[in-house]
């Protein structure tokens, strides 16, 4: 780990001299009130998080939760789509989840994964007094004023429109030359450290910098694109696209020559001091100081109450149907069928490093020149943890190593977002411990470190919180990209490894045909590590590996047939909890019968054989009706 929380991104050595850069954020309050606009610079601030780095961004992913594939969500995905493909960078994954818990507070979490030079690592405080503090990028104006603390740090109500002038508006264009600006400040050592200005504006960004030193910044030389704006305005203003960068005085007019060339707008609006103080001046009189770490290291910490609250008694289900009558209506519903209206809007092969698009499990990029590669996942809970939240965290973290390692990627690093209810709400002060234990205990039996992240607070609507739902990035590194899984084949022999048993409380089963209800299984750590472990040891042989997740056993088996265009004759029994229960670590392997025997099956991991693949049907039901249905044209 070369860079962990407290920076603009956390960074983790790659080998080779080479090292990659990642996040994740969220836009919530700014998407609930204005979709398009908060979704789009939700993406424009995370790809800025890892610019500040030194990196160049490669990815993006975005987990997005709505109540249903309706308007307001279609605008969110327009925003994501615009700013991305306009600024060159693919969309390769992440999830989307459709539940009315969301309905009135969405959730927009988007995730950047940059690649940089090992030795190129930049970070945001200033190191030396009497450097110069430039900023470059757009003008500033009023859009924006109040981000963080009208909309980030409230809750939602009737007055949502007249909330809209505090959303940053957007512009993909500026962001793709201030991407490039910065990646050659840092290439050619013109600066000596970068910071995004993102919430809360020039306050933020500048506290942050001025941590160990002192910084005074004079507000009347910020280019401005507004006329009469107040001292306060332009020092909170979250004017997008916009960077803050520290200088050595005798190489500011070689930065200037770099702006000037890509015609953004730049100017020296103060200097780095020993003071300890952020100091803001107005024509040369001061209008605010304090100690900057009163603003960072030093600002008022208070334990959250905290109230547990009782597990549901499960409600048992009633008129389920038979299975095959199950697992179409699940597949055809809106919470699992097919995500290519979402990913045929963004540009997933931009910058050609693509070897596996958006789909199953993690999408992979190559690492240029050589064949190595990184698996990235970004994955989440909510009706889970709603149940039990230590669970709901750990699982986050589970899953988005599952998907990784299922596409042969050794999971080497995390992010997460945390996206939580009121936390002044003792039941809600409890939900955000448990996650988070839960997420460190997953952790540290897979010995991987969540190096960067964002929390989301206040996600209520007139009082009623979202479900604790934790989002997971996860970083894989991949051997060799021409040995990633494609494809289960005619022959191949099909394997259930397990690491814990399933169970129908939080499943999507479960929510259909009855109440969200009970206990969901307690995990087995150690065995979930093994399970991930197996997974991405056993991937280069493998035809193909899918994570068990939403929809259980038959909901994986019928999305490799539908994605392999084959189906599998199966020995399974038609028990709902076996087929459609969820919970413990689960992962469907097809291998070349050939390659059963030499696979390493560890103990902690359960693995059988539970069928082989071929035939045109898949627990008694034609592949190509599960693809109509699957599709959405049924």
């Amino acid at each position: 780990m070369l860079q962990g929380p407290g920076e603009n991104a956390g960074v983790l050595d790659l080998g080779d001299g080479l090292a990659v850069a990642f996040k994740v954020e969220s836009h919530n309050h700014p998407s609930a009130v204005e979709p398009f606009q908060g979704a789009a610079t939700g993406v424009g601030g995370i790809l800025r998080d890892v610019s500040a780095m030194g990196a160049r961004p490669v990815a993006l992913l975005d987990g997005l939760r709505f109540g249903a594939p309706d308007h307001h969500f279609s605008r969110a995905v327009g925003g994501i789509g615009h700013y991305g493909n306009c600024v060159g960078v693919p969309n390769v994954g992440g999830e989307v989840v459709f539940d009315n818990a969301y309905a009135s507070n969405c959730l927009v979490n988007a995730m950047c994964v940059g690649l940089l030079p090992a030795e190129r690592l930049t970070r945001a405080k200033a190191s030396a007094a009497g450097a110069l503090v430039v900023l470059y990028g757009a003008t500033t104006g009023r859009d924006g004023i109040g981000g963080a603390s009208v909309l980030a740090s409230a809750e939602l109500g009737e007055d949502d429109a007249d909330k809209r002038p505090s959303v940053q508006v957007g512009d993909p264009f500026t962001g793709k030359k201030l991407i490039e600006v910065s990646v050659e400040l840092v290439e050619r050592g013109l600066v000596q450290s970068l910071q995004d200005c993102g919430a809360a504006g020039l306050a933020s960004s500048l506290s942050e910098m001025a941590a160990d030193y002192g910084i005074d910044v004079h507000l009347d030389r910020v280019p401005l694109r507004e006329v009469g704006m107040e001292p306060w305005e332009v020092m909170i203003s979250e004017s997008q696209e916009r960077m803050v960068a520290i200088v050595a005085p005798e190489r500011l007019g070689a930065v200037e020559e770099v702006c000037a060339r890509w015609e953004l707008h730049h100017a020296v609006i103060g200097e780095v001091t020993d003071t300890g103080v952020l100091r803001a001046l107005w024509a040369a009189e001061e209008v605010g100081a304090i100690p900057a770490r009163f603003l960072t290291d030093e600002c008022p910490r208070y334990p959250l109450e905290q109230q547990a609250r009782a597990t549901p008694e499960e409600v048992p289900l009633r008129g389920a149907p038979a299975v095959d009558d199950a697992l179409r209506e699940l597949l055809g519903s809106p919470a699992l069928r097919s995500r290519s209206f979402v990913t045929r809007r963004y540009d997933q092969l931009v910058q050609s490093r693509t070897v596996r698009r958006p789909g199953l499990d993690a999408a992979v990029l190559r690492l240029r020149p050589s064949w190595r590669g990184l698996a990235l996942s970004l994955d989440g809970t909510g009706r889970l943890g709603s149940l039990d939240p230590f669970t709901g965290g750990a699982a986050a973290v589970l899953e988005a190593a599952r998907n990784v390692a299922c596409a042969g990627g050794e999971p080497i690093g995390f992010t997460d977002c945390l996206n939580f209810g009121n936390p002044e709400k003792p039941e809600v002060g409890w939900q955000l411990a448990q996650s988070i234990e839960g997420m460190a205990r997953a952790c540290e039996a897979l010995g991987v470190p969540i190096v960067s992240g964002n929390v989301s607070l206040y996600n209520d609507t007139d009082g009623s919180s979202i479900p604790p739902t934790p989002v997971v990035g996860c970083v894989g590194l991949v051997a060799d990209v021409r040995r990633v899984p494609r494809a289960w084949r005619e022959g191949d022999a099909v394997l259930l490894a397990t690491a814990g048993p399933p169970r129908l409380p939080g499943s999507e089963y479960q929510a259909r045909y009855g109440t969200v209800s009970g206990s969901p299984p307690a995990l087995d750590l150690d065995a979930e590590a093994a399970l991930v472990e197996l997974l991405w040891r056993v991937a280069p042989r493998a035809s193909l590996v899918h994570d068990v997740s939403d929809g259980g056993l038959a909901v994986c088996l019928a999305e490799m047939a539908i994605h392999s265009g084959t189906g599998a004759v199966l020995d399974l029994s038609g028990d709902a909890v076996e087929l459609f229960g969820e919970g413990g670590g689960r992962a469907v392997i097809a291998l070349p019968p050939e390659q059963v025997e030499v696979d390493p099956l560890g103990a902690d991991v359960q693995v059988r054989r539970i069928g082989e693949v071929g035939g045109d049907t898949l627990l008694g039901v034609p592949v190509g009706e599960l693809q109509h249905v699957w599709s959405g044209a049924a």
